[in-house]
């Protein structure tokens, strides 16, 4: 089975050795997203709410340039580095993903790259 890479200017480049996104067959796996501006490589930093719907909309754009939405997510990994951030992620995560939800693993870790304090992949199930 051949690989497909995902690629949008609407989503932050790769800062290392991976794609945005690979579809294999219909299966799409999207990189973990931290909360880069597309526009500007910057990171955000000031706003924790900012933050996270700046990963969702990353995850989204992506989604987007596979032919998708986050609406076929089946899997979403969350990765946090304070986990008393949970609950607004949780709040903000309805606004971007309808029922029936995807499976999810939330993790609490010591470091994301550029300092970032969330990281999210997911994996899309093309219909």
């Amino acid at each position: 089975m051949s690989r497909q890479i995902i690629q949008t200017v609407n989503a932050p480049q790769a800062i290392g050795t991976y794609s945005q996104a690979v579809r294999v067959g219909s299966t799409v796996y999207i990189s973990g997203q931290i909360p880069l501006d597309p526009q500007t490589g910057k990171l955000i930093t000031d706003d924790i709410n900012l933050e996270i719907r700046r990963v969702f909309d990353n995850l989204a754009a992506i989604a987007m340039a596979a032919g998708s939405s986050l609406a076929q997510s089946v899997r979403v990994t969350i990765y946090l580095l304070d986990m008393t951030h949970f609950s607004k992620v949780n709040d903000i995560m309805a606004d971007y993903f309808p029922k029936p939800w995807p499976a999810r693993a939330a993790v609490a870790v010591a470091e994301l790259p550029r300092g970032a304090r969330i990281e999210i992949d997911c994996i899309l199930h093309l219909e």
